[in-house]
This record gives structure tokens, sequence and C-alpha cells, in this order.
């Protein structure tokens, strides 16, 4: 089954340490969610543990995840990093706000899978739930040869049983997967 999404229904919800506000673009109740945030000055992330979370920077540079054991470098836009949602984090931005999309779930409960994926692309979807999001314009990707062109900001969201070839097509996605 493949539904739009669309940033009409998207949800703005406050970020848990109270500094911020991550707009929410698909979700599944505590168990996963996936989002845009901006991050607009230096400060400590949220506590999510028993999480692990998936980043990619897509708007902006320079931005460094400061740890008691050493840096998470995202300073590199489209470059996915992980990290447990427990690890103290205090954010650094070092030529300005930034944007980001998360992949946040319960480590007991799902296998969480982030990349970035241009033209000429082709990835085989598993079983499982998978997030398409053109974060940075318009891109457009085949599923079973059926074409799905996007706008900016908005996506698919694609539940594969037994699975499925993505294939994109022109511009650049970022593919969320949720096992």
């Amino acid at each position: 089954m493949i539904s739009r999404l669309d940033p009409s229904q998207y949800r703005r919800t406050p970020w848990k340490n109270g500094g911020g506000t991550t707009i929410d673009i698909a979700e599944h109740g505590d168990t996963w969610r996936f989002g845009r945030t901006p991050i607009t000055g230096a400060g400590p992330f949220s506590d999510y543990s028993g999480f692990d979370r998936l980043q990619v920077l897509v708007a902006g540079r320079g931005l460094v995840l400061q740890t008691p054991g050493g840096e998470i470098d995202v300073r590199v836009p489209f470059k996915p990093v992980r990290f447990a949602g427990e690890t103290p984090i205090v954010s650094r931005l070092e030529a300005g706000p930034v944007e980001v999309v998360n992949l946040i779930g319960r480590r007991d409960t799902v296998r969480l899978a982030l990349e970035v994926a241009g033209a000429g692309h082709r990835r085989m979807l598993g079983a499982g739930t998978h997030l398409i999001y053109a974060a940075d314009g318009p891109a457009s990707v085949t599923t079973a040869d059926n074409l799905h062109t996007l706008a900016a900001d908005h996506g698919l969201r694609i539940e594969a049983e037994p699975s499925t070839m993505l294939a994109c097509t022109s511009g650049r996605v970022i593919v969320a997967s949720i096992v």
C-alpha cells in the first residue's frame, strides 16, 4: 500500500526539552517517528533512552553533536549519522541555523535504516514501512513500474509486503526504513 505524505497533514510537536519544535511527517504511536527539525541555536538534545536515532542534515552546514565520547560530525549535508537516544548530546552550530531529518525508533521493537538516494539509485525495499521524502526539491521515484512525482517537502509512505523495487528517477530523496 502506498499513501502520500503532504505537508498540510504534518504535525508540529514541541521538543521534550522545550528548546524547539519538530515537524512530524509520519509516526506510529510511541514506536517510531520521522520528522524534520530546524535547529536555530546550540543546546542539549532531548533524552530518548531506549530509542535509536538517525539524523541527516538537509539545510545549512556546520552541525556538530558533542557527546561525552567525542563529536558526531553532521557537517556534511545528506550524510546520515546514527546514535543512541540516551547519549547526552549538546549541539554546536558552526555556520548558523540548520535543518535535519530525524528517524527515531524503539530499539526493542524496530530496526531502522536511513539513506539518501539520487537519480539512478535502485533499491529493493523489504517487508516493512518505508518513507520516501523529497527534502530539498522535487523528485520522482518508481515503485512496481508506477511513477510518483514529489514536490519539495512531500513524500510517500510505503507499506511493503513482502517487498517492492524503488528507483529514484530524478532529484534526491531520503529513504527511511522501519522493520
